[in-house]
């Protein structure tokens, strides 16, 4: 195997897992919903046909049991696979970020994460003393839980009049401050949020992460591509250290690097929005050199369309990856692998903003790989340990290998 291009599909999940009333989430669906919502808003079909020739109707089917509300399927035109499809249900205590990419990287997060629980008033008095003293200034604004576009049109004019920063966080394990990019400072931001995170060790919060925004009256604040996550080391090696450990290549495109603490990362590129990452991939199949891992987080798909529960936008954003796949495939060299993957599910459809724990879909295409059907994964880290193999690197601890399916040698 030459090269892998990894494409996470943040926040597509498709259906509820088994686990999934422990989480509130039975009857979340993020792919089955969104496709039915954006139908009857556009009074229009979903059309996505080459994520169909991928085996994404196929894997959905099989996670769910349902056809997929989409026109290859309502026209009974559903093309025959180009690439081997499976589901992967999580076995991480959380349905966060970094446990979804931990995991597909051979590496599953099985303690639990702290949380700040209450929805007001949710972070310990000491903490916000201790970074108001270190941090330099004199308060914060919001301290709960809230959707990160909707606490900038909320507290985005008191900020710039007081200069406090808008502290606040989720269900997830994170610690976020929010801050006008001009008035505010980003490098001043930054540090704030360094502090943050070594002030958060003792209540093992996952991440903090940093939201800078600009504009100049609340209808018109827009986060900015500036956006930083700092997280906790990953508890052992994922397979990206294993990669560079062995002399191979680790390029990271979006917010991996931050998602992995930089660790196993050989070169990064930030892009903004799904054009720009996705352009930035698609240069990689021209500079990157064999041995490499080109991995790439499309965080579009969860920030701007389901946190922000919008299942037309998040349709439409399919149907644009959609029109990059065939030349992007048509570009790959011969002995390259593209997988295409998620993290978590994220339904526009669901009540509250969070994520929804569903199973992944784990698509695999190579020209010179097998296409068939892999089934049910019992873990996301069966990516992992798959592409351990692909590689020749060491094995990982957690998963089970589903090249040599794959490979026709």
């Amino acid at each position: 195997m030459s090269r892998v291009f990894i494409f996470v599909i943040d926040s597509l999940g498709l259906g509820e897992t088994p686990d999934a009333a422990d989480f509130g989430d039975v009857g979340a669906d993020t792919l089955g919903n969104l496709a039915k919502a954006f139908a009857d808003k556009q009074q229009r079909p979903l059309s996505i046909p080459n994520l169909c020739r991928m085996g994404m109707a196929h894997a959905y089917q099989g996670a769910t049991g349902k056809q997929l509300h989409c026109k290859e399927v309502l026209e009974n035109n559903l093309p025959t696979p180009i690439a081997s499809y499976s589901y992967a249900k999580e076995i991480s205590t959380g349905k966060d970020t970094p446990s979804g990419h931990w995991e597909m990287m051979g590496v599953p997060v099985l303690f639990d994460w702290g949380y700040f629980g209450k929805q007001a008033n949710c972070f310990p008095e000491e903490l916000l003393a201790r970074l108001y003293k270190e941090g330099g200034i004199e308060g914060s604004l919001c301290n709960g839980h809230a959707s990160g576009t909707e606490v900038i049109a909320k507290f985005g004019d008191e900020h710039i009049k007081t200069g406090l920063p808008i502290i606040y966080t989720s269900s997830d394990s994170v610690f976020q401050i929010a801050a006008h990019e001009d008035h505010f400072g980003l490098d001043r931001l930054l540090k704030l949020c360094h502090l943050a995170r070594e002030i958060l060790e003792p209540y093992n919060i996952g991440r903090v992460i940093a939201r800078p925004f600009v504009g100049d009256a609340s209808d018109n604040y827009v986060r900015t591509g500036n956006r930083r996550d700092l997280s906790v080391l990953p508890p052992n090696k994922t397979l990206l250290e294993k990669m560079t450990d062995s002399g191979g290549k680790v390029v990271s495109i979006g917010k991996i690097a931050d998602i992995f603490a930089q660790q196993g990362i050989s070169e990064k590129f930030k892009a903004t929005g799904l054009e720009e990452l996705i352009d930035t991939a698609e240069q990689q199949l021209v500079d990157a050199p064999d041995n490499t891992i080109v991995f790439t987080n499309l965080v579009d798909f969860d920030s701007h369309y389901g946190h922000r529960r919008d299942p037309v936008g998040y349709a439409l954003a399919l149907e644009y990856l959609d029109g990059r796949l065939a030349p992007f495939i048509d570009k790959m060299s011969d002995d390259d692998m593209l997988i295409l993957t998620a993290d978590h599910g994220c339904d526009p459809t669901w009540p509250g903003s969070d994520h929804t724990r569903e199973y992944i879909p784990i698509l695999c295409y190579g020209s010179k790989l097998k296409a068939q059907d892999l089934g049910e994964r019992d873990t996301f880290a069966d990516l992992g340990q798959s592409l351990a193999d692909a590689l020749n690197l060491p094995a990982m601890d957690y998963g089970t290998s589903f090249y040599q399916n794959l490979s026709s040698h």
